[in-house]
């Protein structure tokens, strides 16, 4: 424990006032040594001093050190638990990413059936509409041919009109020929027989 100032002076006091009874000789040497004593317990003071001086800032650091290991140990655990929020939000966002990502895909897929089944049916009424027109070429095809049937039977129908024809003409040429033959066999009959007259009657 330090002394106070009043303690320190009153054993000044003292020992003055003790030099000041003894003999000159011996005060001499009990004044130095008192001297020394006083200078002594003056540094023993002054060291008890700073040492409770560096004891107080040490313990001061160290409730300082504390605080700021307690406040960095806060700061930490605030920057763990925004790093866990950050952590947290970023997998909901990922997981509504994820979400989103398979929603589009269903849709995808969804539309891409739409678009088979839509090219499906295209394919499906064009065939029937190559079918029917596949139909329509050979019902037309048919009636062609019975047209042409049709138009054969007419010609064969007007050749055999035209043979028929012919071979009447033929056979009024025939005629023809058979009754100038006649004729001309009965005028030279006649025109002998006239001049068979005439020779007779000249």
């Amino acid at each position: 424990m330090a002394l106070a100032q009043e303690d320190i002076e009153q054993i000044q006091n003292l020992i003055n006032s003790s030099i000041s009874n003894t003999p000159a000789v011996a005060n001499a040497n009990v004044r130095y040594e008192l001297e020394l004593r006083e200078r002594t317990t003056r540094v023993e003071e002054e060291l008890k001093h700073q040492r409770e001086i560096l004891i107080s800032g040490f313990a001061q650091i160290d409730k300082r050190m504390e605080q700021s290991k307690f406040e960095l140990e806060k700061r930490f655990e605030q920057v763990d638990k925004k790093i866990e929020q950050s952590r947290l939000e970023s997998e909901k966002r990922f997981e509504q990413v994820d979400k989103k990502i398979e929603q589009s895909r269903l849709e995808s897929e969804k539309r891409f059936e739409q678009v088979d089944k839509k090219i499906e049916q295209s394919r499906l009424e064009s065939e029937k509409r190559f079918e029917q027109v596949d139909k329509k070429i050979d019902q037309s095809r048919v009636e062609s041919e019975k047209r042409f049937e049709q138009v054969e039977k007419r010609f064969e129908k007007v050749e055999s009109q035209l043979e028929k024809q012919s071979e009447a003409i033929m056979g009024i040429h025939q005629e023809i020929k058979l009754q100038m033959r006649w004729s001309f066999g009965v005028l030279l009959g006649v025109g002998s027989l006239v001049l068979g007259i005439l020779k007779l009657t000249s």
